[in-house]
């Protein structure tokens, strides 16, 4: 899939909970917080976890979360399609 398809994709999904899959195999679950023309930042779902392997508490830099490239991103998913 395209970057627009994913840009357009984290667009639609702000503010939901969800399932980011990168390239280089990592897996993120959050709230898509913001995106960016090259970014999407998600907010872990706990307080003061360690998400992703980043230490960086619950908000990250600026309180905007994990910053993820979107040209990294491989597939996304929302997470309560997949808790039923």
């Amino acid at each position: 899939m395209s970057v627009g398809y994913y840009h357009s994709l984290c667009h639609r999904y702000r503010g939901r909970a969800v399932e980011i899959r990168m390239r280089d195999g990592r897996v993120h679950r959050g709230i898509i917080h913001r995106v960016t023309g090259d970014r999407v930042y998600l907010r872990p779902f706990g307080p003061r976890r360690n998400f992703g392997g980043y230490g960086y508490g619950y908000y990250g830099w600026g309180g905007f979360g994990v910053g993820l490239a979107i040209g990294a991103i491989v597939g996304i998913a929302l997470v309560g399609a997949l808790w039923w």
